[in-house]
């Protein structure tokens, strides 16, 4: 049954940042038969500024945390942007995760739950949580956290 995402996200009470224009080759979104890729997305704010840093020296797991939340609001900015319709989206399947981290910093999987809940509150527990991973990395311009996904389309 196709939800009403956009719906769901003024219930929420969320506020999508502007979508990022891209930054070298590529492309924001790509639909391939019945999936819709996103390329990596950085965590931008509602003044379309950037949370940048890195967790662990410069940011705590909670700021952390909230970056990568971030970084869900301006996917799905980018996909409303680029494709169109939230109503088209059936699932999340795949999240890769990214986190701008000191080489001590351990806890990237919390990190990336931020994303991960935000996706389970706009999807709903069934269709909200993928398969994923989550790894520390350099990330351009020191922002915080970079995540790509893969999605079901209905």
């Amino acid at each position: 049954m196709k939800q009403d995402i956009d719906l769901r996200i003024k219930e929420l009470g969320l506020i999508l940042p502007p979508a990022p224009k891209p930054v070298g080759v590529y492309k924001p979104v790509l639909v391939i038969d019945k999936f819709l890729y996103v390329s990596g997305q950085g965590p931008i704010l509602a003044d379309g500024t950037m949370m940048k840093g890195k967790v662990g020296a410069d940011l705590d797991l909670a700021a952390g945390k909230l970056a990568a939340r971030q970084v869900g609001l301006t996917m799905l900015s980018t996909i409303k942007t680029h494709f169109g319709d939230l109503k088209k989206i059936k699932r999340i399947v795949k999240t890769l995760g990214m986190v701008n981290s000191t080489p001590d910093f351990e806890s990237h999987p919390a990190v990336i739950n931020g994303f991960s809940e935000l996706m389970a509150e706009v999807f709903g527990e069934e269709n909200g949580v993928g398969v994923r991973s989550a790894v520390g990395a350099m990330l351009p311009t020191n922002i915080a956290v970079e995540i790509e996904a893969m999605f079901e389309l209905y």
